[in-house]
């Protein structure tokens, strides 16, 4: 099974709760301070996905969803 890079992002809010996001890498061990910096934050509307979906296909959902989204930003 070939892997697939992951990266979570935990977001605390004031009133105390976290969420923890996965995505694919962002920021990597390498990544100069002034290249990671956040520009902006937003969270899609939630989704409900099949209880049997594995990680590689929910992987693929996500990059669509991210392919799409990139070209309704630009």
């Amino acid at each position: 099974m070939k892997p697939i890079p992951l990266q979570l992002v935990t977001v605390c809010l004031e009133n105390g709760r976290q969420g923890i996001f996965v995505g694919l890498p962002l920021v990597g061990e390498h990544v100069a301070e002034e290249d990671g910096q956040i520009e902006d934050i937003w969270f899609s509307d939630i989704r409900e996905v099949p209880a049997h979906m594995d990680l590689a296909e929910l992987m693929r959902l996500i990059q669509s969803q991210l392919c799409r989204c990139r070209s309704v930003a630009q």
